[in-house]
């Protein structure tokens, strides 16, 4: 009967499941504490938030955001047991035969440093809004802790089933963080967040059954076996499947055509949330975007290869182009002018996922390991500086920014040199550093037709990231400068000085990235 109800027939019953039925104790094993520590003590403190919520009197409620912070930090400090070694599997089929769900290897361990990482300085902008804004602090802290275990969880998947869970656990509290500014444009945001992503996920949902039903196996290294000795009749089925299932991570990136949430979702989310999701859940996109083109669909190289560098021209400069016609003085200007850099750089993360098919291994994926770190520490600078500007200016207009040295010259300054460091121009050596590595991803493999599409994108980008940069040192009004707060202040310091330190010593990315490949 088994084999009348399988889509390969006879042939593709794994004997190991046959055993396994025999002998229910074959499905008995050990779990690797060590190796899933990182998300699971970023789950655990987000149950412990949600738990002190509800113990805690709402005078001491105060106390769940440092709270969060020594988690983050903890889920950072578990990542140091499993660097210098070898990679460690678990959950794994028994037998024996290679199929793991969950790998931490040096792809997992750097994309969980972005995640958490991430995660941490957007905690540490949060401490002040939260608190400002009069938001529920045990639901904010909790909804953020459970989004960071599941994007510290996405890059050590290695089944389609973990990878589908892991997003969508990074996804489903993301909605409600953006909803959570109360005047009226976040409820909006999160629809239409949450009805693109629901759609993104059904499509990506469809693809995963096609591929399953045409190689009987969600594990990618499985995928990837079956897919090279598919018989005709299942190719179409599966190349169907492969297409699909990438909706689902070019929505999560912001990939066009699947970016058009972006601009409003940014615009009408709190501005931590904002920055989140621009490093974080980007991030989260990215490397299960590496995942499933690298390892489970690495027989249609080319295609996806080619796909990829068409999707990553087009992001590039749609993003660019969008940010171009953003006016001084419109509401949100300088939140959606972030936004829709954020789309532009999603395409240029794009092109070492290209080059990756084209070459045939996943040598260029580094570049783009790199160029996520850089962009995720610079983005999330910007958006502090952002949240400086909108206690005084709440519009934040990009006429709020005018004047911005004599107000506050150490905001300006950060700010200064984060738009350097997007644009690529030095002393933001990192930022050129960043762009330098994917430009060669792109050449080494043949894509030269894409390089230069990207050397004309970095032209134009050029445009609004100096047009904002004169902004904060042109003569404006004469205001008093605000307090900012210690978090928010620490927070900026924080990415500055390692900004300044990447920018000085550039190596130490490769140093981080290295090692990084399947």
């Amino acid at each position: 009967m088994i084999s009348t109800l399988h889509p390969l027939g006879p042939s593709a019953v794994n004997p190991t499941s046959l055993l396994a039925v025999a002998n229910p104790g074959a499905l008995i094993q050990s779990v690797d504490w060590v190796a899933i520590a990182p998300p699971l003590i970023a789950a655990l403190t987000a149950l412990l938030v949600l738990l002190a919520d509800l113990l805690l009197p709402d005078s001491r409620k105060r106390l769940l955001g440092p709270l969060t912070v020594f988690g983050l930090v903890l889920a950072l400090l578990a990542l140091l047991p499993l660097t210098g070694g070898r990679p460690r599997a678990t959950f794994c089929l028994p037998g024996g035969t290679g199929g793991c769900s969950y790998v931490a290897d040096h792809f997992t361990l750097v994309f969980q440093l972005l995640a958490l990482g991430g995660a941490l300085i957007a905690a540490l902008l949060s401490l002040h809004t939260v608190d400002e804004e009069k938001l529920p602090a045990g639901e904010y802290w909790f909804l953020l802790l459970s989004s960071a275990a599941g994007a510290a969880l996405l890059p050590a998947s290695r089944d389609l089933a973990t990878l589908v869970i892991a997003l969508e656990v990074v996804s489903l509290p993301s909605f409600a963080l953006v909803a959570f500014k109360r005047d009226g444009r976040g409820g909006e945001a999160a629809l239409k967040f949450f009805l693109s992503s629901v759609t993104a996920t059904a499509v990506m949902l469809l693809g995963v059954s096609f591929v399953y039903a045409a190689t009987g196996s969600l594990h990618l290294g499985a995928i990837a076996d079956g897919l090279a000795h598919l018989p005709a009749r299942l190719r179409p089925l599966a190349e169907a499947g492969a297409a699909l299932t990438l909706v689902g991570f070019a929505f999560k990136v912001a990939a066009v055509p699947f970016h058009f949430w972006v601009p409003d979702t940014y615009a009408g989310a709190p501005l931590p949330v904002a920055g989140y999701l621009s490093v974080v859940g980007k991030a989260a996109g990215f490397a299960g975007l590496a995942l499933v083109t690298n390892l489970a669909f690495r027989p249609y190289g080319h295609t996806w290869g080619l796909l990829l560098a068409v999707i990553a021209a087009v992001t590039m400069t749609a993003g660019n182009t969008a940010a171009l016609r953003q006016r001084s003085d419109s509401a949100q200007g300088a939140v959606r002018l972030l936004a829709w850099s954020s789309v532009a750089q999603a395409g240029y993360l794009l092109v070492p996922l290209a080059a990756a098919g084209y070459a045939g291994d996943a040598h260029p994926l580094g570049a783009t390991v790199a160029y996520a770190l850089i962009y995720g520490l610079v983005n999330l600078g910007a958006f502090g500086v952002a949240a400086v500007v909108a206690r005084t200016s709440p519009a934040n207009r990009l006429d709020d920014y005018r004047g911005l040295f004599a107000r506050n010259r150490w905001a300006a300054l950060a700010l200064a040199f984060f738009l350097l460091c997007l644009a690529g121009l030095p002393p933001g050596v990192v930022g050129l550093f960043g762009k330098v590595v994917v430009f060669r991803a792109a050449v080494d493999a043949g894509l030269g037709w894409l390089a230069v599409v990207m050397a004309v994108n970095v032209v134009i980008a050029l445009y609004y990231y100096l047009f904002w940069l004169a902004k904060l040192f042109a003569p404006g009004a004469d205001t008093a400068p605000a307090r900012v707060p210690r978090p928010l202040a620490v927070t900026l310091g924080l990415t500055t000085a390692v900004a300044v330190v990447l920018s000085v010593a550039p190596q130490l990315v490769l140093q981080v990235v290295a090692g990084t490949l399947f």
